[in-house]
Formats: C-alpha cells, structure tokens, sequence
C-alpha cells in the first residue's frame, strides 16, 4: 500500500477516458489499497484511478474510516432521477476550489466489486453525488465541465492564483 502523486489539473490524464477492468486479481487489489490510501492523505471522499494516472475503471469512495469503504470496478449509471440536488463539488486533482454542481439526486448504478462480481445499489442524496463525480472522471469528464462557462472560467482563475 502506498500514496501516489496525484495529477492536477489542468493535466491531460483528467481529460482520459479510462480502461474496463478486464484482470480481477493482486494487481486490482493493490490499486485499490493505494486509491484508498491516496484519497486519505489527500484528504478527499472519493477518488479513481485516472487521478493517480492509471487509466482504468476504478473507483474509491469513503466517507469515514467508521462507514468503510466503497469500491466501484467499471460503474455504470443505470437510472437517473428526473429530480436534482444541488451540492458543492471539488476534486483532489484541485484541492482548495469548489462549486455548486447540479446532479440527479438518485442513481442506479451497476459494477463489479473487487473480486469481479455483479453488482446493483441505488443511492440518493451525496452519496449518489459522489458515484456521479467519480464516473463523470473516467469517462474523462473534470467536474468544471459541468459549470457555466463563467463559473468554470473565474473558478480556473482562483485555482490558478492559489497555485502562484
């Protein structure tokens, strides 16, 4: 287990649509230890493995050490609610920025968990949100992209004066 770098925007890879799992073996598990390991020195709720650079359909969420953690092999959003909630977003590619993005408030999502079984959970509310965020990240989608173009231009200037 170990912390990887984290790529920050404005890098390429962010903007990479990732890879199927096709191999559900060590080498998955260990990506997964390392995701969860990276999300919690970030610190962050959720993380995928095109944020450290490995451009494959994994996702990490964990809310609390006491809640455990999620893991999401090739998520696909199977339903969306016709309802939406409001929530403020940020990214560990883009620590110190965030934003009111508006999502779906419930989801279906179909995956595969670490050993390569099918799975199906409904989710609602921010943890629907969050499934969202880490999808739209392996489908190379950053989440400023879903923000007026003036919010995402003034919120790049703000993450671009933090950085200076």
């Amino acid at each position: 287990m170990a912390v990887r770098p984290i790529l920050r925007f404005p890098d390429v890879g962010l903007r990479t649509v990732c890879r199927p799992v096709e191999v559900f073996d060590q080498s998955l598990r260990g990506l997964a230890d390392d995701l969860l390991d990276t999300l919690r020195a970030a610190p962050g709720v959720g993380i995928t493995a095109a944020h450290i650079g490995v451009f494959l359909r994994v996702v990490v969420i964990e809310f609390s050490r006491g809640e455990g953690v999620r893991h999401y092999v090739n998520p696909e959003i199977s339903f969306a609610s016709d309802e939406t909630i409001r929530h403020i977003e940020g990214s560990v590619s883009m620590p110190g920025v965030t934003d009111e993005v508006v999502r779906p408030k419930a989801i279906r999502v179909r995956y595969r968990d670490l050993a390569g079984a099918e799975q199906e959970e409904d989710a609602e509310g921010f943890l629907a949100v969050c499934i969202q965020h880490e999808i739209d990240q392996l489908d190379g989608v950053f989440w400023i992209q879903r923000l007026s173009r003036l919010k995402r231009e003034r919120l790049v200037k703000r993450w671009e004066k933090s950085r200076a």
